[in-house]
């Protein structure tokens, strides 16, 4: 059986951080087509942070929210240089600090990575969620909260690509393929 995980492609902490910001209401199909010039130009934090905001912008220009993100990625990059030695760090916390990091970047990059015991809440997951009843929370930190009560600790750090995966590709918004899923027998709310 085949372990899920993450579908953006990256070689490191910096890389998937990068890509992980990027993909922010953008595919990861979007962002894998990006990530290779923006690496092969700035491969590392210390490339990126001396980088001006148009030359990454003219990169990471077809993903969604370009100008934000592109403002985003150097103070990212300035900040891991400066203040965490280039290191990408694993303290969740720590991690929010950064710019364009929030609390489901940081989820991301902690668990991936340092197979932290945390579970980032993204649209998807937030969907599947409450279809298959595991929680009513109205953000995605009371749904954070709600599976981190229901998941074993340590399934949480690719519990996070099961739920992602299967609403990507299954339980799919506006179509879902009930008679595809494995557990449609237990859902409370079985569209076809």
């Amino acid at each position: 059986m085949e372990v899920a995980k993450t579908e953006l492609h990256y070689r490191d902490p910096f890389q998937l951080l990068v890509a992980t910001i990027l993909s922010a209401q953008c595919t990861d199909k979007r962002v894998n087509l990006t990530t290779p010039d923006l690496f092969a130009r700035f491969p590392s934090a210390a490339a990126m942070a001396v980088a001006t905001v148009h030359e990454i912008y003219a990169i990471i220009k077809s993903v969604s929210y370009p100008n934000n993100k592109a403002k985003h990625l150097s103070g990212m990059a300035k900040m891991l240089i400066h203040k965490f030695n280039g290191i990408v760090p694993e303290d969740v916390e720590e991690l929010q600090r950064l710019p364009g990091v929030g609390r489901k970047t940081a989820n991301v990059v902690a668990s991936v990575i340092y197979n932290k015991e945390v579970i980032a809440v993204d649209t998807h997951v937030f969907r599947v969620s409450h279809r298959l009843g595991f929680s009513k929370g109205k953000t995605p930190l009371l749904v954070e909260r709600d599976l981190m009560q229901m998941i074993p600790p340590h399934l949480l750090p690719t519990a996070h690509h099961w739920l992602i995966l299967h609403g990507r590709y299954i339980c799919k918004a506006k179509t879902p393929y009930c008679s595809q899923c494995g557990v449609a027998a237990w859902c409370p709310k079985k569209i076809s």
